[in-house]
């Protein structure tokens, strides 16, 4: 296998600098002592990071998010399996125009979905309710968890689940112990991705959101309009600080290429 050459590796460190730049103005401009958007600045303090207790509404606004992002990416794995399987294992007429049913919320700007599900839900008496936001950000992720589950079941070695079958294990049992740990990567990544998705979600979620329901991208979005100190970005610094706190847990405990690409621990050896 050949090596990257100089160039290349001076393109990735540059594209990698290129991305990260904004993620470390970010965290620095957090630590300013002054009222206002400093960057760069001579001296550090954790002013910001104390005035967040001073705002208790982001903090519930934040395990909202939390909340929201993990049921609504629960709810769509859950409905990704069986929508996946099906695709990946028949042919029937309507096939594709179920998959593109599925995937169309990606096609459709999310400024349309949040005035859509704004007028639906009020109509149904959901307007400004979790519920409500659990029922839209599904729409939304389930693309990103079915592409992903798909991509697992696509590849999925039937001749293990036949074996099985052979030997006297019913369906239920070669779902639970034979399938569903075969696309376990597909559906952890899926989950991964719809998580991250939902919890940054705020253009179609700023329509739907009421006082009370706001998740944590709304109600930054709501302060920035009438202040500019840096107060958001000390909750930014919180938030990507516990991302990549989890990542290095996650990484520790399963390992994140075996998860998020389904290689094993002795894959390429």
């Amino acid at each position: 296998m050949s090596r990257n050459g100089p160039i290349a590796l001076a393109y990735h460190a540059l594209f990698v600098a290129f991305m990260l730049a904004p993620i470390l103005v970010v965290c620095f401009v957090a630590f300013t002592p002054e009222g206002y958007l400093s960057f760069p600045t001579d001296r550090w303090s954790l002013r910001w990071f104390y005035a967040i207790a001073q705002y208790p509404e982001f903090i519930s606004a934040f395990w909202r998010s939390l909340w929201l992002g993990a049921i609504s990416s629960a709810i769509a794995v859950g409905i990704s399996v069986p929508a996946a399987l099906a695709i990946a294992r028949y042919r029937f007429r309507g096939r594709e125009a179920l998959t593109a049913l599925f995937m169309s919320p990606l096609m459709i700007p999310h400024l349309v979905l949040g005035i859509a599900f704004l007028r639906f839900f009020t109509e149904i008496g959901l307007g400004g309710t979790f519920v409500g936001l659990v029922l839209s950000h599904i729409v939304v992720v389930l693309p990103f968890a079915l592409r992903l589950t798909l991509a697992s079941a696509v590849g999925l070695d039937r001749s293990i689940e036949h074996a099985a079958i052979s030997l006297g294990a019913s369906e239920s049992v070669v779902l639970w112990r034979i399938t569903l740990p075969l696309v376990l990567p597909g559906l952890v990544s899926g989950w991964a991705l719809a998580f991250i998705n939902s919890f940054d979600e705020v253009t179609m979620t700023v329509f739907i959101a009421a006082p009370g329901t706001e998740t944590l991208p709304v109600r930054m979005f709501l302060y920035i309009q009438d202040n500019i100190d840096p107060l958001v970005t000390s909750v930014s610094a919180c938030v990507i600080a516990i991302t990549v706190l989890a990542l290095l847990v996650l990484d520790r405990a399963f390992g994140l290429e075996r998860l998020l690409i389904g290689r094993s621990a002795g894959h390429g050896r």
